[in-house]
């Protein structure tokens, strides 16, 4: 009885991971706009917390822009969302997904901008789409009430920043994730 409540929790968790992988809307266009509507939002939230990301942004080859809904339970993370990369105003949109092994419990629906600086990162980014990565976090956050810990994180040739909308986490994780084009909205 107990495994079977355990799994259904597991399984009720995934599939909120899971429905944080794709843009809403019913046709191509709808899932654009809607994924541009999160860029813009996103940008103006980072931008309220973190100034200089403006000028990051503003200055380098090419930016990235993802909503991303993660899950940890104990040892293993999970998590899923999709974005849209741009360089020269050209956008290419994309979904992510991720894994990762570490301590912590929790669930939390964040956004994150990485900011290129060399067009070399951009295109590896765009074209092979993985990025390894620590992270250790602390946040508690409902709509715009909470807190949350994070901002720029240099990361090689890109620098991450990264807002918390909802979720409640304590973890330390070593991920992997994997960014691709999106095959229906490019």
């Amino acid at each position: 009885m107990l495994q079977q409540r355990i799994f259904q929790i597991l399984l009720a968790c995934a599939l909120l991971v899971l429905a944080g992988c794709t843009a809403t809307g019913t046709t191509s266009a709808d899932k654009r706009a809607t994924i541009e509507q999160m860029h813009d939002q996103v940008l103006r939230d980072i931008y309220a917390v973190s100034p200089q990301a403006r000028s990051h942004v503003s200055s380098s080859p090419g930016y990235a822009v993802f909503s991303n809904t993660q899950l940890k339970i104990f040892l293993v993370a999970a998590g899923g969302g999709f974005g849209v990369a741009k360089s020269g105003g050209r956008p290419t949109y994309m979904k992510m997904g991720e894994a990762g092994v570490g301590v912590g419990l929790g669930v939390k629906d964040f956004r994150a901008l990485f900011v290129f600086h060399t067009a070399k990162a951009y295109r590896d980014f765009v074209e092979k789409g993985f990025v390894f990565s620590a992270e250790a976090d602390a946040a508690a956050k409902a709509s715009y009430t909470g807190g949350q810990a994070g901002g720029g994180i240099p990361l090689g040739d890109m620098t991450l920043y990264q807002v918390t909308d909802t979720g409640l986490a304590l973890q330390a994780t070593l991920k992997g994730t994997k960014f691709w084009r999106d095959p229906e909205l490019n």
